[in-house]
């Protein structure tokens, strides 16, 4: 939160006077790497049992570059420590998701899922509450080396008390060029299945949208509705608490009204989020974009891994999960160099440019609900 949506992009648009695509390219290369050493990763975490010392170097990594580049005052190396800082975060959840198993033996798996990601939304908070002295003292670059240090802090128990499950292996070696078989199979196997399959495409578009919403909010409220470093921070903070609440609520939606009528409310929620961004002419009308697009946010992932559950075959849910988280990192590449894109195309048109880009985000998930539209009618003639 401190870094991808608060404070980086700012010190990169402003603080350096850096193109939006400078950004958006950092951001998006970073994601590349990461969906191409997904399966790597995937492979090294099934085949050895072993998660937590990968997931204790790439947190380290993480958290020693995030640290960098509050040292630098270089636009270059701060994007370069920006691009590896990110990498190790991404990366480090394959292996964090994988404990996830056997950390819940004797638990509900959900319930304990839930706590992780209630407790993520309050850590952003806590985060953003704990940096915001420093920066309003010393600017921007303060962030970074206090937002390092509380990462890690805050990951020494997982370091040092959760341990790998003991477990009985014939073998360790592993076949990189298998995982990505298995990853091409499944896309194969996933077009068999063409319900799944367009679900998916759904879910990246939407993610697209998302994703960069997410990268690029606080640049947007910063340049074209006028608001300072501590506004921006509330108004996180109010999309974070309404991203809480709305996973919840949708949560308890999809149980009563079930998750084709969720997912219209939350592609619902984020066409009138966008709308109101792009036609905000005060500030007091963009307050109203956070909370609705941290409800949106929130239930987004809740109704679509239901979606996921519902339309694969049993015995073939964790390989289109991994399709599924796959499209989430396609939609982090793509979307935010899209954005970038579109600014710097319109770069001669002030903060219009940036009005322009919310609302090619708007037309994708307007296009989003219309191939959704077509999706469940195709279900209901099933």
């Amino acid at each position: 939160m401190n870094v991808i949506s608060l404070y980086f992009a700012l010190w990169v648009t402003v603080d350096h006077s850096g193109p939006d695509i400078l950004y958006s390219t950092a951001l998006s290369l970073s994601m590349l790497a990461v969906a191409v050493s997904v399966p790597v990763f995937g492979a090294i975490s099934d085949t050895t049992g072993k998660r937590r010392i990968p997931l204790t170097e790439l947190t380290l990594l993480c958290v020693f570059c995030t640290g960098m580049i509050g040292t630098t005052d270089h636009l270059w190396s701060g994007l370069i420590f920006f691009m590896v800082a990110n990498y190790g975060y991404q990366s480090a959840l394959v292996f964090y998701n994988g404990m996830l198993p056997s950390i819940s033996q004797g638990s509900h798996v959900g319930l304990v899922s839930g706590y992780g990601v209630a407790l993520g939304y309050l850590g952003s908070i806590v985060g953003m509450l704990m940096v915001q002295p420093f920066v309003e003292t010393d600017g921007r670059s303060a962030a970074f080396l206090p937002t390092a240090a509380l990462l890690l802090l805050f990951s020494l128990p997982c370091f040092l008390f959760v341990k790998d499950p003991e477990t009985r292996r014939t073998t360790t070696k592993v076949h990189f060029k298998e995982a990505f078989n298995t990853l091409k199979q499944t896309f194969f196997r996933a077009r068999q299945y063409r319900s799944l399959f367009r679900f998916i495409l759904i879910h990246f578009l939407v993610l697209d949208a998302v994703n960069t919403i997410i990268a690029f909010m606080s640049v947007y409220a910063s340049k074209v509705i006028g608001f300072s470093d501590g506004q921006i921070t509330n108004f996180l903070i109010s999309s974070t608490v309404s991203a809480m609440i709305g996973s919840w609520v949708i949560g308890l939606l999809v149980k009563r009204k079930g998750t084709i009528w969720s997912y219209r409310l939350v592609l619902g929620l984020w066409i009138i989020s966008l709308s109101l961004a792009a036609i905000s002419q005060s500030q007091v009308l963009f307050w109203l974009v956070g909370p609705i697009a941290g409800a949106g946010m929130g239930g987004v992932w809740v109704v679509s891994r239901a979606i996921i559950v519902e339309l694969s075959p049993p015995e073939k849910v964790g390989e289109f999960f991994g399709l599924y988280g796959l499209a989430g990192k396609a939609a982090s590449i793509v979307g935010p160099m899209l954005w970038g894109g579109v600014v710097w195309a319109l770069d001669a048109t002030g903060t219009f440019k940036y009005r322009i880009a919310v609302t090619v985000l708007l037309g994708i998930v307007v296009m989003s609900a219309y191939l959704f539209r077509g999706l469940t009618q195709q279900l209901q003639h099933q």
